[in-house]
């Protein structure tokens, strides 16, 4: 399967549920998918396509928080991102790992992080923080205070 015929499968089996797809190189493509198509999205690049999940990315915006999960079609030097956006207040969307078992741990980690709630997910449960870390307090948030008034978090930074 060419690159081309990738994007026209995308286009005709998705056309409503993606908002975007953003051509960006002859070996870099991203799909901006709407939240409730995440799951088939990646089902069809994973299971049909051989793609294979890298790894995910979280980050806030000032209007929503998003998520870009990477793949790679190794056999056309592809790399694909599907971009869901979600709402701030309540970030919140299907789970990858009941079809992707390598999404636990980076969804744990987002959730953890960033406070996105991965509906699904077999063990959303702590994995970097200390048990200690309050809950609903997201370091990575644009929006975090810090909650410890004897904690030194300048990361070696004057």
């Amino acid at each position: 399967m060419s690159r081309d015929e990738v994007l026209r499968q995308f286009r005709e089996r998705f056309d409503a549920s993606i908002v975007e797809i953003t051509d960006r190189s002859p070996r870099r493509v991203y799909i901006e998918a709407r939240p409730e198509a995440l799951v088939p999205v990646a089902t069809h690049l994973f299971r049909v396509l051989g793609a294979r999940l890298n790894t995910a990315s979280g980050v806030d915006t000032p209007t929503h928080l998003e998520i870009i999960y990477h793949f790679t079609l190794e056999s056309i030097d592809l790399m694909v991102s599907v971009r869901v956006k979600l709402d701030r207040d309540r970030p919140s969307v299907e789970t990858l790992t009941t079809v992707i078992k390598g999404a636990n741990w980076i969804e744990r980690e987002m959730h953890e992080l960033l406070g996105i709630d991965f509906r699904g997910h077999p063990r959303l449960e702590r994995l970097l923080l200390p048990e200690q870390w309050p809950e609903g307090v997201h370091p990575l948030r644009a929006d975090y205070r810090e909650w410890d008034a004897s904690a030194v978090r300048d990361r070696g930074v004057r």
